[in-house]
């Protein structure tokens, strides 16, 4: 069991790393980091279409990471 648990958080690890990574920045340099507050102030929706895919996948990997993470250490006891 605990070698499945193990495989499946290295999987899961990589997918993440992946996942991060094909996302798109969310600021550009120094101009990004001035107005990054305000567009999300008067709303503006930048994660459209693949970057709210990606988020979401991002979200529910680093869930499956969390949790795996525990179980590897629970049945490492």
């Amino acid at each position: 069991m605990h070698a499945l648990v193990v495989t499946l958080l290295v999987i899961v690890s990589i997918g993440l790393i992946l996942v991060v990574l094909l996302q798109s920045g969310k600021s550009a340099g120094l101009s990004g980091a001035i107005s990054g507050g305000a567009e999300t102030l008067f709303g503006k929706q930048k994660a459209r279409g693949l970057d709210l895919i990606l988020h979401r996948i991002t979200v529910v990997l680093a869930v499956l990471f969390i949790i795996l993470a525990v179980l590897v250490a629970y049945f490492e006891v």
